[in-house]
């Protein structure tokens, strides 16, 4: 999907732990157009530029692993900063 000029970007930054669990679940994103590729080239040293469209795929992969107990705490956190993402978007937070 192609960003027109009104669609908003949010940045974040995922711990190494969030990272390494995203990266180990890319399969699950694969018809998000480069999403799957761009999360496997992540390193965690920066903040990233997502967009709804990316929050909305990352969404579904988190909510699959908060249902795993060994995967429930990070997923939680992302699942968090996900949704901060969702708001910062909606111009419900700055």
């Amino acid at each position: 999907m192609k960003p027109e000029k009104n669609d908003k970007k949010v940045e974040i930054k995922f711990e190494n732990d969030e990272l390494l669990l995203l990266q180990e679940n890319t399969w699950q994103m694969a018809e998000s157009f480069g999403l799957d590729s761009r999360i496997d080239n992540l390193t965690g040293k920066r903040k990233v530029g997502f967009y709804s469209w990316d929050l909305d795929c990352l969404e579904c992969v988190v909510s699959n692993l908060q249902k795993s107990p060994a995967d429930k705490d990070v997923a939680d956190r992302i699942a968090r900063k996900i949704e901060e993402g969702y708001m910062f978007i909606k111009g419900k937070i700055k």
